[in-house]
């Protein structure tokens, strides 16, 4: 055995010593950090039950939801720019740090998610907690000015702070921060601080008195013969096996319809501040139409015991369709405006589903409503670890192996689709899902799973047929117009007042495309912008969670010169006051048969004219 030098044990002690300062950083920053994100957390929970007994108390005040909206709305729109980004806007800036996380997050997410419960909206709550610590983590991260590395992990810290200490998950808040920034890959860089972070928020949330509600599970196995110390029934794993596909599929029509109704309100009526008093009107006319308050809220609980409710759901009663209703009105609350979080109106619906399919199933009706309540959360936010953990948390460890199945089957048939269109495609679904490396969902979910791959061209790649240039470039004179409007910018007709053309479908830039198409133009798209200003004006930012209607956008109009001078004189009363940009182009035709080759490649692979 060699023996160990001076030197071998001064680098080891110099090691362990930049481990120990490390760790002792990270103690330093995370537990005073998470105790103030479990303290708002304490703060909300409290609020939160407070404004929940008010609704229970006074029924009423549902039709004050239409106007709470709207004052939401307004809120978020003269004082809360950069921050509606929400969920999304925390995940872009751990993925790409840039701006931050605002601080102003944080107390307009707690005020107006309690103002919507307050009214009756269904929206959740750990939309808020993930807000409440990513911007309280984003102002630490600032101040103590730290590297984008370290404001990435400060970040997710913060997330699983307020995810911990708002469900009183601590292990699941850990991993679902590490998890849910991409489909298919956990940050394992974070681990440490974000045990740390989630342990210190629950346990300060806990130390201001606050309480989660208890989740118990009364089937413990179906007898077997003989000791045995651990049992899995066959035929209940199979069941558990076909729910967990129905509870995948229901976590992506979740996903897909609370998207889907952001966009149809936006389309019906593009200004933001009315949009939550048209989701209000719904909601109450679907109360008056069912003849019930049960889907308004959080409905953990009901003042009525025979209403469906998430407890009511661990229950002998059988609720057929309560998990479809509930899914209408949390689509609806959401995608008007309304703040608040999906991850509990998804226990709702988790655990009324699984409760519907109990009796479908002939299986144990506690434990099929809490695979649901994870097992929809898992499909619907890509964390099927997460959600394992949780479902061991609250409800224990004795169902482990159907717990785990429920959560990653529907997390397989839940496709690439989610709430958290920030998530990036790490480690794709399935082998046959063609998508681009680190992809957002955003875009994952417009490209169709089986298209074929495409693969990138290079010179490496080009054949013998290809390399004869058997095809010829025809160039011809072209302009482009560059005409810059804004996404709220509307067409008025002659005598339509502002608004009438509020509510109206035709947005300024879809009328140019409409008239440059009718003159005859050869190309004509809108192109969206992320971050920029215009004539002189603001310097605005896309918005993680929708369209940005101030911020400045492109309509490209491509044709001869004259057409597009002509277009611009006709359509002159849109174009005035707009900055319109005109450049000169080159247009390629590509033919084939005998005619002029433009280019060839050499044989070292270098384009050369002749």
């Amino acid at each position: 055995m060699r023996p160990v030098s001076s030197l071998q044990i001064i680098a080891f002690i110099q090691h362990r010593l930049s481990h120990a300062l490390g760790a002792a950083k990270w103690l330093a920053i995370v537990v005073p950090m998470a105790a103030v994100v479990g303290s708002a957390c304490a703060l909300f929970l409290w609020a939160l039950d407070a404004a929940t007994a008010a609704r229970f108390a006074h029924p009423w005040l549902l039709w004050g939801l239409p106007f709470a909206g709207v004052a939401i709305a307004l809120t978020y729109q003269h004082l809360g720019r950069g921050a509606e980004g929400g969920n999304n806007l925390i995940v872009e800036q751990i993925h790409e740090p840039g701006g931050g996380v605002p601080l102003r997050m944080a107390p307009l997410i707690l005020v107006a998610t309690v103002f919507t419960h307050l009214f009756g909206g269904s929206v959740g709550r750990e939309g808020t907690a993930v807000q409440l610590g990513g911007s309280v983590a984003s102002a630490f991260a600032k101040r103590l000015g730290l590297s984008s590395h370290d404001v990435r992990i400060v970040l997710m810290t913060g997330i699983a702070a307020g995810f911990g200490a708002v469900f009183g998950t601590p292990v699941a808040g850990a991993v679902f921060a590490l998890e849910v920034l991409s489909v298919g890959r956990v940050e394992y860089d974070a681990l440490v601080p974000c045990v740390l972070a989630a342990i210190v928020g629950d346990w300060t949330c806990h130390q201001w008195g606050v309480h989660h509600v208890g989740y118990h599970i009364a089937f413990a196995g179906y007898a077997v013969d003989g000791p045995v110390p651990f049992h899995i029934d066959a035929l209940l794993l199979a069941k558990v096996l076909v729910a967990g596909v129905v509870f995948g599929l229901a976590g992506l029509l979740f996903a897909e319809a609370t998207h889907g109704a952001g966009a149809v309100l936006k389309r019906i009526c593009p200004a933001g501040w009315l949009r939550p008093a048209i989701g209000g009107m719904l909601v109450i006319a679907l109360v008056h139409a069912l003849g019930t308050s049960a889907y308004l809220g959080l409905g953990v609980v009901s003042p009525d015991p025979s209403a469906p409710s998430i407890l009511a759901f661990f229950g002998p009663l059988h609720f057929g369709w309560a998990w479809a209703w509930k899914l209408v009105f949390t689509a609806i609350s959401l995608g008007s405006g309304f703040k608040g979080g999906e991850v509990t109106p998804l226990f709702f619906i988790g655990a009324g589903l699984g409760n519907a399919l109990s009796g479908l199933m002939d299986a144990p009706v506690d434990l099929f409503a809490a695979l649901g309540f994870v097992a929809i959360f898992a499909a619907a936010s890509n964390t099927p670890l997460a959600c394992t953990i949780m479902g061991i948390e609250l409800f224990g460890a004795a169902h482990t192996p159907y717990i785990a199945v429920a959560c990653f089957v529907a997390y397989l048939c839940s496709g690439h689709s989610g709430i958290y269109l920030s998530q990036r495609v790490a480690v794709p679904k399935t082998g046959a899902a063609h998508l681009p490396p680190d992809i957002p969902l955003r875009q994952a979910r417009g490209i169709t799973l089986a298209a074929p791959r495409v693969v990138p061209w290079s010179l490496s790649n080009v054949t013998p047929e290809i390399t004869a240039m058997t095809h010829h470039i025809q160039q011809g004179e072209i302009g482009m117009l560059r005409i810059y409007v804004r996404p709220k910018d509307r067409f008025l007709q002659p005598g339509q007042g502002r608004l009438r053309a509020a509510f109206s479908h035709r947005p300024l830039y879809q009328e140019l495309i409409q008239q440059a198409k009718r003159a005859g133009l050869v190309n004509a798209v809108a192109h969206h912008t992320h971050y920029g200003f215009s004539n002189g004006g603001t310097v605005l930012q896309h918005e993680a969670e929708g369209m940005n209607a101030e911020l400045t956008m492109c309509v490209e109009l491509i044709g001869p010169r004259a057409t597009l001078e002509a277009f611009c004189r006709a359509q002159g009363a849109l174009l005035t006051g707009k900055v319109i940009v005109y450049k000169h182009l080159e247009h390629w035709r590509i033919g084939t048969g005998t005619g002029l080759v433009e280019d060839q490649v050499s044989d070292a692979g270098v384009l050369t004219r002749r």
